[in-house]
């Protein structure tokens, strides 16, 4: 019984390796790597399959969760709400909460983000900004005419919140402690 438990972990020690990278990175460069989203995503099936109760109805209540999330997340991407990146870790982050723990992901990660975004107003929020290259999209991936927050009011700075570190957070904190009951 021991073995698997600590089988059980591999996955899960992957999942919280690939989201901290994801907050890194979105941290630093304001972009979350596709290649970091589709690992978490191809890391599910073995930890599905190697957990102590596997549940093919949990993981397909998940991936339910998942595409309703991701769906809206588009709705606000093309609005310019959002970030792509944003919206697909999001996703990511919901296919390992699950259906229970899909509304304390979301909940948790609103907070997160609004503290984050508090962070950002303070002059340690100019050091971050300051420390990120200059241009945030450097692929052109975000939609033409994008909303950016703060850009309509006359010389007003936008303040850009690399919102993968609130979903990182969140999910590590939904996610990771059921893990280790029972």
């Amino acid at each position: 019984m021991t073995m698997s438990v600590a089988l059980h972990l591999v996955p899960l020690a992957g999942f919280a390796g690939l989201m901290a990278t994801a907050a890194f990175e979105d941290l630093r460069r304001l972009v979350i790597p596709n290649r970091l989203v589709l690992l978490l995503c191809l890391l599910l099936p073995l930890h599905v399959a190697i957990a102590p109760t596997p549940s093919l109805a949990a993981a397909g209540g998940a991936a339910l969760c998942a595409a309703a999330v991701f769906a809206t997340g588009a709705l606000f991407f093309a609005r310019g709400l959002i970030g792509g990146g944003d919206v697909k870790l999001l996703a990511a982050a919901t296919l390992w909460a699950g259906p229970g723990a899909t509304p304390a992901l979301l909940v948790a990660t609103g907070l997160l983000g609004g503290l984050l975004s508090l962070l950002l107003l303070t002059p340690m929020g100019g050091l971050i900004a300051a420390a990120r290259p200059t241009r945030p999209d450097p692929a052109g991936a975000a939609p033409p005419g994008a909303a950016v927050p703060g850009a309509a009011l006359p010389g007003a700075t936008p303040v850009l919140v690399p919102y993968g570190v609130a979903i990182a957070a969140a999910a590590l904190i939904v996610t990771i402690p059921p893990n280790f009951n029972g």
